[in-house]
């Protein structure tokens, strides 16, 4: 076996462990950067990017058959599903060349494709060859989990088949009502699917305030996306054409697919992260603030940490990674601090504390909802819903919860008035553009400031 050095030797180029290639590169570190398969992980090829097209083509769907509400003829002739899939692939495919190119062109950075194992302390082995480096990151990722016995195949898909499906099931199960299964939920009912999502928690998205759920919940009645919460699936058996799906209540559901959207665990098994001695808890590798593991220059990121698993937070993490190698002292990333967007329709988006969470960590706490209705740019969208602030008594503001169509893009300003620890009067004074939708973060700050303009407080 040759021997192969750099600084930093990098397992897994996905949104974590090439964004930590890139920044250590422009630190002037030496980095080999092991991918088995294309560079940009889950989030280019299976997750973010090929999802987020498919709810743009279902958006887009939906503004043509409800388009005479704008005074414009138009009709929905049907769905090209090709057609979809290819708009699709045409997104990722240019945003991967673009990573590619990028890869090629950076000095310092050396791209091993396959499929590597780390040996401690500081080495990762990649067929046969080794690949040492003064630090090693930990970046393999999260793949989509199952529930024990529920064998993944046929009429039973994930989210990595789904995105796939060169047809639009007319009946879909959907099982799990969180980030990834609400989403697809959403695409499917406006390509025209009958859709039930079951959800063993009481409600849906139960990650979020409690506020989002209801919102959610009323919107998606009015859709028609049927849903069951606080029942557990017990089995499903399929044939050629069609999947039946038992419930704990005894109750039968037949269609044509059954999406299971139970989340997502992290992808260490085979990588001899446990042989070399590596600290897990239930498959997830543990860290400190800083990724750092419980082995001496070794670093783990993203879906493989416990925590948010979102692309942005790897990225971030990524960049921490490689600032705190290169001795810059980087600070630690607050995890209530990523924004959350679920690009279902309405989307929902918050960042911070949960009215719950703010409870237990400050006793006492002050909210405020803002409906949309109150909004201009909302009535133009004909979009409905809220935003929800959670303010610590005499304190910053701590928590933003939204709802409504396009509210994914107001999370910019929401994570810098949390992350910045603004307080409601330092936002209030703040001018918003009109008509926006914008305006309505900035009115629900009056509203929490104690000068609400509009009566929709």
């Amino acid at each position: 076996m040759t021997d192969t050095s750099a600084d930093l030797v990098i397992l897994g180029g996905g949104s974590g462990g090439y964004a930590c290639a890139l920044r250590a590169s422009q630190l002037g570190l030496s980095v080999i950067l092991v991918e088995k398969d294309k560079l940009g992980g889950t989030c280019l090829h299976r997750g973010c990017i090929p999802t987020k097209a498919l709810l743009h083509a279902a958006e887009v769907a939906d503004t043509a058959r409800e388009s005479d509400q704008f005074g414009v003829k138009a009709s929905l002739d049907g769905i090209d599903i090709a057609g979809v899939n290819t708009y699709k692939d045409t997104v990722v495919g240019n945003l991967y060349k673009g990573l590619a190119g990028m890869f090629k062109s950076r000095k310092g950075v050396t791209v091993v494709e396959g499929a590597g194992t780390f040996v401690g302390p500081n080495t990762v082995v990649v067929d046969g060859q080794r690949y040492t480096g003064k630090n090693v990151v930990l970046a393999t990722g999260s793949y989509a989990r199952s529930l024990p016995g529920l064998e993944i195949g046929g009429r039973v898909l994930t989210s990595d088949q789904a995105l796939n499906l060169d047809f639009v099931p007319e009946k879909v199960v959907v099982l799990g009502g969180g980030v990834i299964g609400v989403e697809f939920a959403s695409v499917w009912r406006s390509f025209g699917a009958e859709v039930t999502i079951v959800e063993a928690l009481p409600r849906l998205v139960p990650a979020e305030d409690e506020f989002c759920s209801k919102q959610v919940e009323r919107a998606f009645r009015r859709r028609g996306i049927k849903f069951k919460t606080g029942v557990r699936f017990t089995g499903a058996t399929q044939t050629d054409s069609a999947v039946s799906i038992t419930l704990e209540s005894g109750e039968q559901l037949d269609a044509d697919i059954l999406l299971v959207a139970v989340g997502r665990g992290p992808n260490s098994a085979g990588h001899g992260y446990e042989e070399a001695g590596v600290k897990m808890d239930r498959g997830f590798v543990l860290t400190d603030e800083y990724l750092r593991t419980n082995l001496p220059n070794v670093y783990a990121v993203g879906d493989l940490v416990p925590g948010l698993q979102l692309a942005h937070r790897g990225f971030q993490q990524g960049i921490l990674i490689a600032e705190q190698i290169a001795g810059l002292n980087p600070k630690p990333i607050d995890e209530a601090g990523i924004p959350r967007v679920t690009y279902c329709e309405p989307e929902v988006a918050s960042v911070g504390l949960t009215e719950a969470q703010a409870k237990d960590k400050y006793g006492s706490v002050e909210t405020v909802t803002y409906d949309l209705a109150g909004n201009g740019k909302s009535q133009i969208l004909k979009t409905k819903g809220a935003i929800k602030l959670v303010k610590a008594t005499d304190g910053p503001v701590v928590g933003l919860h939204m709802v409504g169509s396009r509210v994914g893009e107001l999370i910019g300003e929401a994570q810098l008035i949390y992350n910045w620890e603004a307080y409601a009067d330092d936002v209030a004074p703040l001018v918003h553009a009109h008509p926006t939708q914008n305006e309505a973060l900035g009115e629900a700050h009056l509203a929490l400031a104690g000068k609400p303009l509009h009566a929709h407080g």
